[in-house]
C-alpha cells in the first residue's frame, strides 16, 4: 500500500502543517488518469461484509471489522487519487431491523473507529461529516461523532462523510420539515430549496457512485442526490475492494459521456 508523501512545512503549527500536498498532474499520469476526468465526488456503499466473513467461516462482526480497516485504505487511496469528497455508506435506517447483537456490534466498532481514527485523519487534514440522525445511538457515540466532526471542521484536504443511521427518503423528509418550519411559501420552493436543506448542505452532489458485493441498486442511499451520477459496480466484496479495483473504476468512469440531458454533440462541442 502506498504511503502519504511527505508534506512541506510552511512554518503552520497544528493540522495545516502536517497536510501532504495534493496529487501532481505527473503522478496521476503514471497512474493512467487524466486529471480532468478525476470526480470530484464520490460515494460508495459498503456492502459485503457479511458475506467476506460467511466465506471465511467467521462470525459477521469479523467482516464488519474488516471492513472498518478498509475504510482507511480507501480514504488514503481517495486522497491520492485527487478526489475531494468520499461519502460511505456505513448504517443505514433500515439496519436498525438486523440480530440486536450485530447492530450492538456495529455501533461498537464506530465508536473504536472514532477514537482510533480521528486524531490521524485530523493530522491530515481530512474533514469528518456525519450523515443522517443521531438519536438511536448511545450519548457516548453520539458526544464521539459530534468532537470527530467539530475537529475536524476546518479541514479542507478531504471531505468525508460517514452516513450512519442515514436513509434517503428519511433526508428528504427531514428536509421538507425544516422548510415548513421556516414557512417557506409553496410557490417559493425549487430544488435549490430543498437540496439546501438536506444534510449535506455545503457538499456536491456525487459524480461516481460505487457499490461493492455484486448487488445493483441505491438501498436508499442519497436518492435526491444522485439523480445525474454515475454506478460502477463491483463483485468484490467490501473489505476486498482495494486501491487497484478503485483505480479501475475511475478509468472506466473517465471513458464515459456525461451528457446531464444534453446531445453528445453538444458535450464534445461540436453542434
Amino acid at each position: 500500500m502506498f504511503k502519504f508523501r511527505p508534506a512541506s512545512n510552511s512554518g503552520k503549527s497544528g493540522p495545516a502543517a502536517s497536510q501532504t500536498p495534493v496529487p501532481t498532474t505527473e503522478e496521476l499520469v503514471e497512474l493512467g488518469l487524466d486529471p480532468a476526468t478525476i470526480p470530484q465526488h464520490i460515494a460508495i456503499i459498503m456492502d459485503g461484509n457479511g458475506r467476506w466473513a460467511k466465506q471465511r467461516n467467521l462470525p459477521r462482526v469479523a467482516g464488519h471489522r474488516a471492513g472498518a480497516e478498509n475504510i482507511r485504505r480507501i480514504v488514503e487511496s481517495s486522497i491520492r487519487f485527487g478526489v475531494k469528497y468520499l461519502t460511505l455508506y456505513a448504517f443505514s435506517t433500515e439496519n436498525w431491523n438486523r440480530p440486536e447483537e450485530e447492530v450492538s456490534a456495529l455501533m461498537t466498532i464506530l465508536g473504536e473507529v472514532l477514537e482510533r481514527e480521528t486524531p490521524k485523519l485530523h493530522a491530515e487534514g481530512v474533514r469528518i461529516n456525519h450523515l443522517g440522525r443521531l438519536n438511536g445511538m448511545s450519548p457516548h457515540l453520539q458526544k464521539g461523532i459530534l468532537e470527530a466532526t467539530e475537529k475536524t471542521r476546518n479541514n479542507t484536504r478531504l471531505t468525508l462523510n460517514v452516513c450512519f443511521n442515514y436513509g434517503g427518503r428519511l433526508e428528504i423528509v427531514d428536509a421538507v420539515r425544516k422548510i415548513v418550519a421556516k414557512g417557506i411559501p409553496a410557490d417559493e420552493i425549487t430544488e435549490e430549496t430543498i437540496s439546501h436543506h438536506l444534510y449535506n448542505v455545503d457538499i456536491p452532489d456525487p459524480d461516481l457512485i460505487i457499490r461493492t458485493a455484486g448487488e445493483q441498486r441505491l438501498s436508499n442511499y442519497l436518492i435526491w442526490q444522485a439523480a445525474y451520477s454515475e454506478y460502477w459496480f463491483t463483485r468484490l466484496n467490501w473489505p476486498d475492494f482495494g486501491k487497484d479495483e478503485y483505480l479501475h473504476a475511475l478509468k472506466e468512469y473517465a471513458a464515459r459521456l456525461r451528457k446531464f440531458g444534453k446531445t453528445s454533440d453538444q458535450v464534445q462541442g461540436k453542434a
